[in-house]
């Protein structure tokens, strides 16, 4: 969408208009393919940098790109993204040859050390990586919206697309999430690392079609997205996450299909690039629509490049992890572009441009061997190929041509490097550039180690040492400092909880500290059962529950050692039921507050536990052994 004003038409006839003018920039983007006004030479790349902003002591999101923005105004490569703790930075279009990679790599750091200094003013640091693991649910409010109208726009017309009351996260891998989110600004958590390819209109759908085939292997090799709100989901969990923080569809009884706006797509690519366009308007509802002045057939009639902005708008609520993009280049010549947005941020500016070349020189390596290469492989392998990658990443098995089963490792190392390698070359690429980025990817597959391998080692470690607040904020200051290393994501050493010298809970939320593992028991559940739940599981306090989990008592570890001392009576009487002895409506806590608020409540009321509530559900626990463990922890810093 660019900065041009977007918003939702609400009467019939802005509707009507923007439709006609969409309509309009699709008879002329036909005209302009038909008629060889498209620049074919010289072919060039791209790049655009996603990153977070945290907070250089805590290293949780900081709310502040409007500020860091100000700071970076006389820089037109700085730009804004959907939240307030995402920047992003564009990257010079350059000629897809010679030295392009290393001087990508050279403008990039360049960029990353300013916008680093900008930051280091407000007491904040960037980190690049797929989802920042700090990142807390509530970090996603709507307040944290970037204030821009082009953004509350795009929100606000998802929104009034959604079929069900909410938008949910449900993934599973290591751990597991289920979780409802009231707004699409879930979409905030993913940051990327995305490249364009410039295409001849020709070319367009072989060179489609092949960067179909390679999102798999690609995003394998390149996976650096494993955690989400503490839980280790997929190697590369954007590729679900992003789906469904902008899916409006809900269950439904008929099994009627409709497609999510963010999509692998439903098949091969078989005519032009226009299949793609007329497929997005068929499918998709108009969200969007702007300030277009411009008649693009009346361009068209003076011999001038439309710039297409209706289609343009259009194309940016519909979400392909291979996105056809339309553009002009400086000389007025219009052009198209292949824009992969299947790679993660990180894990540093090197593995990145690694990532970048590896894939240009694997799309241009194929495309020497394979005019078509659905001759070799079904649409249905790519398709499957694809949710492997992002589940398993560089452990993926993949079915490859004419029916071949291989891993991801062997697959890179024997077939797709020796490829890209020839498709730099043919491109004249410098001879150390091709050296150099292969050679992180060739690395990158003999030693099995992706950025979302390291960090699912790093965290499961961590957290056989410390708490998973602290767990998350060690993993999170590691990779920044590995970052500013500039060494390629293979030869970083595991974190050790000791790496961090200043770690400061005292700010933390409840919902952060919690347990949500819980153990529960009923009203009518008999009391020799719950005290043999808490002697298995060693526990001293289980909440009591009703069924549609609404917190209705306690059960304390004291109040069933009364219970067996008195020989089967509580007060006097006999009983044999957890309703009989139970603390009714116990003292409880929000997720809102703080850690410290509730030592406060605990120390005041003399209890052992807090159970937390929210809108009269039970959602959490803590207890006295927490606190003791941060305590303890504090401790041990203090000694070293």
């Amino acid at each position: 969408m660019g900065e041009q004003r977007v918003v939702i038409p609400t009467e019939q006839q802005d509707m009507q208009a923007f439709i006609r003018q969409l309509l309009q920039d699709v008879q002329a983007l036909e005209y302009m393919l038909n008629n060889d006004w498209f620049e074919t030479d010289p072919i060039r790349i791209g790049a655009e940098q996603e990153m977070c902003i945290v907070d250089k002591r805590t290293f949780k999101p900081a709310i502040i790109a409007m500020q860091a923005l100000e700071k970076l105004k006389k820089y037109d490569w700085a730009g804004t993204e959907l939240a307030k703790f995402n920047l992003e930075n564009n990257m010079t279009p350059r000629e897809f040859t010679g030295t392009c990679f290393s001087d990508l790599e050279k403008e990039n750091n360049w960029q990353l050390e300013i916008i680093r200094e900008k930051l280091g003013k407000l007491n904040a640091n960037l980190i690049l990586t797929g989802i920042l693991p700090t990142l807390r649910k509530f970090d996603l409010d709507l307040e944290n919206l970037t204030p821009k109208p082009r953004y509350f726009a795009l929100m606000d017309a998802i929104n009034s697309q959604l079929i069900g009351t909410a938008y949910e996260l449900r993934l599973t891998g290591i751990d597991e999430i289920l979780v409802k989110h009231d707004s699409p600004l879930l979409e905030a958590c993913n940051t990327s690392f995305q490249v364009h390819l410039q295409v001849s209109p020709a070319d367009f759908v072989q060179l489609y079609n092949i960067a179909q085939t390679l999102a798999a292997p690609v995003m394998a090799i390149g996976s650096n997205s494993p955690i989400v709100f503490g839980k280790r989901l997929w190697h590369e969990t954007r590729i679900a996450l992003f789906q469904q923080a902008l899916d409006i569809r809900t269950t439904h009884e008929h099994m009627r299909e409709r497609s999510p706006r963010v999509s692998f797509g439903s098949g091969w690519l078989d005519r032009s690039i226009m299949d793609i366009y007329k497929e997005d308007i068929a499918r998709f509802r108009v969200l969007l629509s702007s300030d277009v002045e411009e008649d693009s057939i009346e361009k068209i009639r003076q011999g001038l490049t439309p710039k297409l902005r209706a289609l343009q708008v259009h194309n940016s609520t519909v979400y392909r992890w291979n996105r056809p993009c339309y553009g002009i280049s400086d000389n007025g010549k219009p052009h198209l572009r292949i824009e992969n947005r299947v790679l993660p941020a990180g894990p540093t500016v090197v593995d990145q441009v690694a990532n970048a070349a590896f894939w240009l020189g694997a799309m241009k390596g194929m495309a020497l061997h394979h005019k078509d290469i659905r001759e070799v492989i079904s649409w249905e392998d790519v398709r499957d190929n694809f949710a492997k990658a992002a589940k398993f990443g560089i452990d993926s098995q993949f079915t490859w041509f004419k029916d071949k089963k291989i891993s991801v490792c062997d697959l890179i190392t024997r077939e797709l490097i020796p490829i890209a390698r020839e498709g730099l070359r043919h491109q004249n690429v410098d001879s150390a550039d091709i050296d150099r980025y292969m050679g992180i990817i060739e690395e990158r597959a003999k030693l099995h180690m992706s950025g979302a391998r390291w960090q699912l080692r790093a965290f499961t470690k961590l957290m056989k040492e410390v708490g998973r607040d602290e767990a998350l904020v060690v993993l999170t200051a590691s990779i920044i400092k590995n970052q500013t290393k500039g060494m390629p994501v293979h030869t970083w050493d595991l974190p050790n909880t000791g790496d961090l010298e200043d770690y400061r809970p005292s700010k933390l939320k409840v919902e952060e500290f919690m347990t949500t593992d819980l153990f529960t028991v009923q009203k009518d559940d008999l009391i020799e059962l719950v005290a043999q739940l808490m002697d298995w599981r060693k526990l001293r306090h289980m909440p009591v529950e009703d069924s549609k989990g609404r917190l209705c008592g306690l059960i304390t570890s004291r109040l069933i050692l009364r219970y067996y001392t008195q020989r089967g009576r509580f007060n006097g009487k006999e009983v044999d039921m957890v309703k009989d002895i139970m603390v009714p409506n116990p003292v409880t806590i929000g997720p809102d507050s703080t850690i410290v608020e509730a030592m406060r409540l605990m120390r005041e009321k003399q209890i052992g536990c807090l159970p937390v509530v929210k809108n009269d559900e039970l959602i959490g626990l803590i207890t006295e052994m927490d606190f003791l463990r941060i305590s303890g922890r504090l401790i041990e810093r203090l000694e070293r």
